[in-house]
């Protein structure tokens, strides 16, 4: 019995850490953060600044994190970065952000530049891409920019894109002359004969209808593989140690995404989006002829996770990153399962195979094929 108690003591000391431990976890887990950040890829515009071309700029404008956090005490921060997705790496890795609204290029490069996220939920799909050229240009086609000075703004969800545009036509990235621009330094290069092209979103719409530009070519209507893709990504440690508001903020984006995906609420739609200084006319272009819920859907289906991963292999060819990623393992989906099932929209958007193309499984089926921890 002597020589029992010293081990006794030994083992209630360690068990004694062990809770203590334990305790401090649960503290960590159970104390709510006093401000949630979202960092969005874009400059944005208006007053207050805000975004469009996703159910997150209806988040936004309407103000519907900042109401469901009011009781509980928690302010909600918007960031908006000129640089876009690069920008928006940095601040993760800086720990500025909680939230990124950002495109699936430089979330692969991010990830694969060792930042620890995950990706609970798609914000913004299917995005096209254009080139555009001055009123007066002689280029009226992907192979007339050889040799030509050409604004691409590299480490985007467009860059990959573009790459991809050319080589469809014969070209790759080194047979032009390219220019790394963001959006309103292209704008203005382009209106000043500074580039003779320019690939682009929806912001070049409004360039276009001031008699400034013409858009020579579009992936609208073409296959669904030029088509960019945007999803909500949240820090892993933010998301580990703070669950339930993670929850939250899906839940609010989910319901954005619905309201936005109901074609009764067009109109009213790109109203909202136009208050980011983009105007009606350019979203009604962007979205022409295609329904608002294959663009506005918060599905992870087998589109969306073929799309990830093509971008992964084509990003790791061209040796825009370093080391291949995983994607299976990236999308958490459980937030979006609990949001989906409270909401009783488990049946509201179709589900798309790898090409794109609608199936004939129901949509939660798909949502089930990502990580469902």
């Amino acid at each position: 019995m002597q020589l029992a108690a010293p081990r006794l003591r030994r083992w209630a000391a360690a068990l004694s850490v062990l809770v203590l431990l334990s305790l401090e976890a649960a503290q960590v887990q159970a104390a709510p953060p006093e401000v949630i950040r979202i960092g969005v890829a874009s400059a944005g515009g208006g007053d207050p600044v805000t975004f469009g071309g996703s159910p997150g700029g209806l988040v936004r404008v309407n103000n519907w994190l900042e109401e469901e956090f009011k009781s509980s005490g928690i302010q909600v921060e918007w960031l908006f970065f000129k640089g876009a997705g690069p920008a928006v790496n940095e601040a993760l890795s800086n720990k500025q952000i909680d939230f990124a609204y950002q495109g699936d290029l430089p979330q692969i490069v991010g990830r694969s530049n060792g930042l620890k996220t995950k990706l609970p939920a798609v914000s913004g799909a299917r995005n096209n891409l254009y080139v555009v050229t001055p009123k007066d240009s002689a280029i009226r086609s992907i192979k007339d920019l050889k040799d030509r000075k050409v604004s691409i703004f590299r480490g985007t969800n467009g860059h990959l894109v573009a790459i991809n545009v050319l080589a469809a036509n014969g070209l790759a990235e080194r047979d032009l002359k390219v220019v790394n621009l963001d959006a309103g330094s292209a704008q203005a290069a382009l209106v000043s004969s500074g580039v003779d092209a320019a690939f682009g979103g929806y912001e070049w719409f409004k360039v276009r209808d001031a008699g400034l530009a013409q858009i020579v070519y579009s992936t609208q209507g073409q296959d669904p593989a030029l088509t960019r893709q945007a999803s909500l990504l949240v820090r892993s440690e933010f998301e580990e140690a703070h669950q339930a508001e993670v929850q939250r903020v899906v839940d609010v984006f989910v319901r954005a995404a619905h309201w936005a995906s109901e074609e009764k609420n067009r109109d009213a739609l790109f109203k909202v989006w136009s208050r980011s200084g983009v105007p009606v006319a350019s979203w009604a272009a962007e979205f022409d002829k295609q329904s608002l819920a294959s663009r506005n859907s918060p599905l992870v289906d087998e589109f969306i996770l073929g799309r990830y991963k093509a971008v992964v292999a084509d990003a790791l060819k061209l040796k825009l990153i370093r080391h291949s990623v995983t994607v299976d393992d990236w999308f958490d989906t459980r937030y979006l399962r609990n949001a989906l099932k409270k909401q009783g929209l488990e049946n509201y958007w179709p589900a798309y195979d790898a090409k794109g193309q609608p199936k004939a499984d129901k949509p939660q089926q798909s949502v089930a094929t990502a990580n469902g921890r």
